[in-house]
């Protein structure tokens, strides 16, 4: 006995299984005279604002592209969650949707126990416009203790560009900042947040002419990987970074800082011990 080879419609099938998973109760629908399970293919389409007859043709896989209005109306009108809409524009376009971006104020406490685990591991977690969110303890004790300030502060550029002390931790501020600056722009621009940050580019560029020039140079990269160099009260240190994407958040990155010798680690360790130490 053979298998049954699978659909080559894969948006048709796709869409058929979201409609077929709607309750029609739950918007205000008749229950009566229905011989499948969820909405009909007309009342998808009349919540998405698009011809019936267009959008049976879609699910039979005749109904050629949908632009990316359409499939953002036919995402709400079957209630796709952020990572269903995503894979609804892959299906039909090949690529994910344009990012929307969304203001966050903290994290999860499971997300918040994974950094808490980085013992002797400075990590934080900051937004796409670069507010840091979350931290953990070796992050308060090697980088800044962001506690101290109210959160409408804890910005990353903010601090590189107003905070003196912020650059005299620096060994060479400049091709830091210029770092900083690069990749801020290319979050912001990947998280769709471009007009979100534009109210607090024209603030830092009114109490910085140095982030003015760089940022009208335009440059973007990646934060990616690499090793920081900090010039600590206690000594100076030297951290290995990695940046990493938050799941299914685009506008969330986790930082983490490895200390890259035993005695950065040492080092590290009696801060904590210092930090512990002092009278709560």
């Amino acid at each position: 006995m053979t298998a049954s080879a699978p659909s080559e419609n894969m948006l048709g099938d796709y869409l058929r299984d979201r409609r077929a998973k709607l309750d029609p109760a739950s918007f205000g629908l008749p229950l009566k005279r229905r011989r499948t399970p969820g909405l009909r293919r007309e009342e998808v389409a009349q919540r998405a604002h698009v011809s019936a007859t267009w959008y049976t043709w879609l699910e039979q896989g005749r109904g050629g592209s949908p632009s990316a209005d359409v499939l953002e109306r036919i995402s709400r009108a079957l209630m796709l969650t952020d990572v269903e809409r995503e894979h609804l524009f892959l299906l039909a376009l090949g690529r994910p949707p344009e990012a929307r971006y969304r203001v966050v104020e903290g994290v999860t406490p499971r997300l918040q126990r994974v950094l808490d685990t980085l013992e002797i591991s400075p990590a934080f977690i900051k937004s796409a416009t670069w507010d840091v969110i979350a931290w953990n303890k070796a992050a308060t004790v090697v980088l800044w203790d962001y506690a101290s300030v109210p959160a409408g502060e804890r910005n990353i550029l903010r601090r590189m560009f107003c905070d003196p002390l912020a650059r005299e931790r620096q060994l060479d501020w400049e091709s830091v900042a210029r770092f900083v600056v690069a990749a801020f722009r290319a979050d912001a621009i990947r998280a769709g947040a471009s007009e979100a940050v534009k109210d607090f580019v024209d603030e830092l560029s009114r109490a910085s002419p140095e982030f003015e020039t760089m940022w009208r140079e335009n440059a973007v990269r990646s934060h990616g990987e690499g090793t920081k160099h900090l010039r600590h009260p206690a000594g100076l240190l030297a951290l290995e970074y990695s940046s990493f994407a938050v799941d299914g958040r685009p506008d969330l990155a986790m930082v983490i800082y490895n200390p890259a010798t035993q005695a950065d680690a040492d080092l590290i360790r009696s801060l904590i011990a210092a930090s512990d130490a002092k009278p709560k």
